[in-house]
């Protein structure tokens, strides 16, 4: 029985082929069901004026509020629109939306990362309203992890009895620092479909 399920293994193993991550000329991957959508975008296409600015500036802002992004400022003089960072879920929390590759929520899961969206609306050359969306990814530096995996096992006394000197200060450090990894393209194409239905 195991011999058979190994051989089982073995197959879809083959059948599947070797993950590999993009190229860096490719920093997506394509789903071939979904045409990619162009960033910056054209929306309400026509003569641009005061109402239909308001409503592509309102649909930006909803499109943000759906996929529980926090505003941090909306200038609607300036057309920008900045989100507070955003951790970003992983597979524990299926219900949230927003990081639809794969790939990045699994990386969401194992290690902390937080998404913040860059919005600027522009009037476009002929008519309508260009919106370009930039997700910045950033991932948490700590010194140790701070989360506590569920099913882990751990002995509450040590087996041994140790006497430990402290010879210096010791102070933990408690802040954490994040740093950029790119941007999530992913998210990008994610919200640009939401924003291009606007009309």
């Amino acid at each position: 029985m195991a011999s058979g399920f190994l051989l089982r293994w073995a197959v879809a193993l083959g059948l599947t082929g070797c993950a590999s991550v993009p190229p860096l000329d490719n920093p997506l991957l394509i789903n071939k069901t979904a045409e990619p959508v162009e960033n910056p975008v054209l929306v309400s296409p026509g003569i641009p004026n005061g109402e239909s600015y308001r409503k592509v500036f309102e649909k930006c802002i909803d499109v943000l509020n759906s996929y529980k992004f926090d505003i941090l400022s909306a200038d609607m003089r300036d057309g920008m629109i900045i989100t507070k960072p955003r951790i970003s879920p992983g597979y524990e929390q299926v219900w949230k939306g927003g990081n639809p590759d794969p790939r990045e929520r699994l990386l969401a899961t194992l290690q902390t990362t937080r998404q913040i969206v860059w919005i600027k609306i522009d009037v476009g050359e002929r008519g309508g309203y260009t919106v370009k969306v930039t997700v910045e990814k950033e991932m948490e530096d700590l010194a140790k992890p701070t989360r506590q995996r569920i099913g882990a096992v751990f002995q509450e006394t040590p087996t041994v009895a140790r006497e430990i000197e402290v010879v210096g200060p010791i102070a933990p450090s408690t802040t954490s620092s994040w740093f950029p990894v790119g941007r999530d393209y992913a998210c990008e194409q994610l919200l640009l479909r939401q924003i291009r239905e606007c009309r």
